[in-house]
């Protein structure tokens, strides 16, 4: 009978020690992957929901995920220092979140590696059209040519239309002058 119950808790073994996501390591209450070379691609893509403090410290992160700390009812703080942010569109989820903290002063080392004008400033003090603004997508470009392609077609639709009323009033004239023609024939 114990050697069952032996199994079975053996059997949740992996389920306990998957709490912990690789390659970080974990206690009760603290998860630390510090200085683990985490990039956005390789970061955790969810923490214990009972964790009260995350160390991301000294990793080549230049952003987080969108939701990845908002189901963390207990989070208390997550040490963000020593990395390559990126304040671009992709850094909006993390600057929410930072303001969102009731002690912002913990994150006045978390800055933006780039872009160059950006560079050295704290992201949660970052306002949403400084960051917007350095948004360039590549849809933005396609919309722009799909304007101008409409612009053209409109453009050569209003020829057509003209050339059509020009061709209708010369039709016009032809079948005028024919009616006259065969009137002074008949």
């Amino acid at each position: 009978m114990n050697s069952g119950i032996l199994l079975s808790l053996l059997g949740f073994l992996p389920l306990v020690t998957s709490l912990c996501p690789v390659p970080c390591k974990c206690t009760t209450n603290i998860t630390d992957c510090s200085l683990k070379n985490l990039t956005v691609e390789n970061l955790p893509s969810a923490f214990h929901p009972s964790v009260e403090i995350i160390h991301l410290a000294s990793n080549r992160l230049t952003s987080i995920p969108n939701g990845l700390f908002d189901n963390l009812r207990s989070l208390q703080v997550v040490y963000l220092q020593g990395n390559p942010w990126e304040c671009t569109c992709d850094i909006l989820y993390l600057r929410s979140w930072l303001q969102w903290q009731q002690n912002r002063s913990l994150y006045r080392d978390v800055r933006c590696s780039s872009p160059e004008h950006l560079q050295g400033r704290i992201i949660a003090y970052l306002t949403e059209d400084e960051i917007v603004s350095t948004c360039q997508h590549w849809y933005c470009s396609l919309a722009l040519l799909s304007q101008f392609s409409l612009f053209i077609l409109l453009f050569l639709q209003g020829i057509l239309v003209i050339l059509i009323i020009v061709y209708l009033q010369k039709f016009r004239r032809m079948i005028a002058e024919a009616r006259s023609t065969t009137q002074e024939l008949d």
